[in-house]
């Protein structure tokens, strides 16, 4: 039996002064088209995964952002492979505006708009789920 290629990622659960969260929608010509995730993306090789996030969220969106504590690391088996991903609370420094660089769409949605009103990649839904459960972190 040939072992499942597994994958690791990082998350930014970036929370606005508002308590609002920010979401990204992916592009048309990615894997999982147009669905709504929390920001973030792979951990290269040698990589620390905090760097990973800082990086991402700059490739991404254009930000800086305070990579604060891991919030919570997840598993979810996609269909051709493992993904692991650890999730990190941050916050964006003053002044930054994300942008939408390499994301199709973004979104600051209140908490209670997550369930329904989004699409959600399948491996985001347990952090809506929290998020509902307990809020986002301080």
């Amino acid at each position: 039996m040939t072992p499942r290629a597994r994958k690791l990622v990082v998350a930014g659960l970036i929370t606005g002064d508002d308590g609002r969260i920010l979401i990204t929608q992916r592009r048309a010509d990615q894997a999982l088209p147009l669905q709504w995730e929390f920001p973030g993306g792979k951990v290269e090789p040698g990589e620390a995964p905090t760097a990973a996030l800082a990086r991402e969220l700059r490739e991404e969106l254009g930000v800086t952002a305070v990579v604060g504590r891991i919030w919570d690391v997840l598993f979810h088996a996609y269909p051709d492979f493992d993904l692991v991903m650890l999730v990190y609370a941050c916050r964006l420094v003053p002044g930054e505006l994300p942008r939408t660089i390499e994301v199709a769409d973004l979104a600051w949605v209140a908490t209670a708009e997550l369930p329904g009103s989004w699409d959600i990649l399948p491996a985001d839904r347990p952090l809506v789920d929290r998020l509902i459960a307990e809020g986002p972190p301080n």
